[in-house]
């Protein structure tokens, strides 16, 4: 029997969906029903854009340091509930308690960010040429944001999705992915309430997964939404991102990788796999950042496969709620059969098990370009390892895909890794360090079909907000007629 209930989150109160309609939320692990969930429809996203609408203009014009006050209060919430968002995860997406005490820690400090930015200077002073006049830019709220979030990291990636926004002054309406409702929707929403959030700044409404594209269609269209954010796949980006410039407005997409971790033949063998090991199966692989493609140097390829293959075979799999495990289960099983499908074609296609297999955490080599995994996003627990020749090839490889969001350059001479950072189109690069990191102050995002904008420090500020130029005169001008 489902041990949650949850309704739609709109102007500061739980309220049903207009035609009363629900949807179940599984527990991945187990399969069961972990909670019943309010199904929104068009009717009720407009609802949800009437109560942000409503609480705009109180809240633009809430104080700097009043907005700074309750993300602060936010932030410390919500790292008082870290015990409940343990068992949140384990229960609705299958997370381990190491990740989702990440998502916490993570999602407090981009909320002490989001804190900080709220009171950080907003405009600049520019140069004129009128005489006696004043010349600002000035950055002020766009209005009512649609921000769209994924189940993988709910706390951390809904949180990031609104945090910004309402520091700059902005309302939001939150819709949370179907497979994580409330990690990814309630929980924050939660938070913010209990610090001390006016009704109707943040609304979340929650779908049925065969609704996704009316609710998501519906909040873009309306009018008197500004902005648009979203985080999840390449290919639902693309039709969020059509939608948006349709309705011409701006978009923050972060979306799909297919991340390259390097290294070197300088690299410290024994620190790579540790760090190969954690980028490519943390959370069982099901990151934006996750590293998808290994490329070695020839030299030290061999040596470097077998140890990561017997350290990748050691790690636990297993309950999410048990605190040994470090691999739990994939959000769907939909998704393991997809992850399963694409190891299974490339081992029948010549590519050699060197660990796991049959559902396993799961280390290729031999694989070849020909094959669906190599050029796919895997976004599960399998990693393929390539030898390279040089360092030429392993950026042409790198560089090989639609995608450009992140990658690890593993070596012990950081001007050798600069260099090759340099040639690696991706939105983030990491020297000495493998490809998952984030921090709030650091700009996050990617190139090419992994989407544009950028969320984090001061770029999440301006992005949410508009600049306009204002000018004060101090005197009277002259005109020509």
């Amino acid at each position: 029997m489902a041990s949650e209930k949850r309704q739609l989150f709109i102007g500061g109160e739980s309220v049903p969906s207009v035609d009363g309609r629900t949807t179940e939320d599984l527990n991945p692990f187990t399969g069961e029903v972990y909670a019943v969930i309010a199904a929104a429809g068009a009717a009720d996203v407009t609802r949800a854009v009437d109560a942000a609408q409503e609480a705009f203009a109180e809240w633009a014009a809430t104080s700097p340091s009043a907005r700074r006050k309750i993300l602060l209060r936010a932030a410390d919430e919500l790292e008082k509930r870290t015990p409940e968002a343990i068992a949140l995860m384990a229960q609705e997406v299958g997370g381990v308690a190491g990740w989702a005490g990440f998502n916490v820690m993570l999602a407090a400090n981009m909320l002490r960010e989001a804190a900080a930015a709220a009171t950080a200077p907003i405009g600049e002073v520019l140069t004129t040429d009128t005489p006696g006049q004043l010349s600002l830019a000035v950055r002020e709220p766009l209005g009512v944001v649609a921000a769209i979030s994924p189940w993988n990291a709910p706390i951390i990636l809904s949180t990031r999705a609104v945090a910004a926004p309402l520091a700059a002054g902005n309302t939001v309406v939150l819709k949370p992915s179907e497979d994580a409702p409330i990690a990814a929707g309630h929980f924050i929403a939660d938070v913010l309430h209990e610090a001390g959030l006016p009704a109707g700044v943040l609304n979340v409404v929650t779908n049925a997964p065969s609704d996704a594209a009316e609710v998501a269609g519906a909040l873009i269209a309306d009018p008197r939404v500004r902005a648009v954010n979203f985080t999840g796949s390449t290919e639902v980006g693309r039709i969020i991102g059509t939608l948006a410039a349709q309705h011409l407005k701006p978009a923050v997409l972060e979306l799909g990788g297919k991340n390259s971790l390097l290294v070197l033949d300088d690299a410290d063998l024994d620190h790579a796999v540790q760090a190969a090991t954690f980028s490519a199966f943390f959370n069982a692989g099901q990151i934006c950042m996750s590293a998808d493609r290994i490329l070695v140097h020839q030299a030290v390829a061999e040596e470097f496969t077998a140890k990561l293959a017997a350290k990748v075979s050691s790690l636990p799999h297993g309950d999410p709620a048990d605190p040994g495990t470090v691999i739990g289960p994939v959000i769907t099983a939909r998704a393991a059969s997809r992850v399963a499908a694409l190891v299974d074609e490339a081992v029948d296609a010549g590519a050699r098990v060197r660990a796991g297999g049959d559902g396993a955490a799961t280390v290729l080599d031999n694989v070849t370009p020909a094959m669906r995994i190599f050029q796919e996003e895997i976004f599960g627990p399998a990693v393929v390892v390539t030898a390279v020749a040089d360092d030429d090839e392993a950026v042409a490889i790198a560089n090989d895909t639609e995608h450009g969001l992140t990658a690890g350059i593993l070596t012990e001479d950081s001007r050798r890794g600069l260099a090759l950072a340099r040639r690696i189109r991706t939105g983030i690069v990491h020297v000495g360090n493998q490809t998952v990191d984030d921090e709030p102050q650091a700009p996050f995002g990617g190139v090419k079909a992994s989407g544009y904008g950028r969320f984090g420090g001061r770029w999440g500020i301006e992005a949410f907000s508009a600049t306009r130029w204002v000018t004060v005169a101090s005197e009277h001008g002259h005109f020509p007629i």
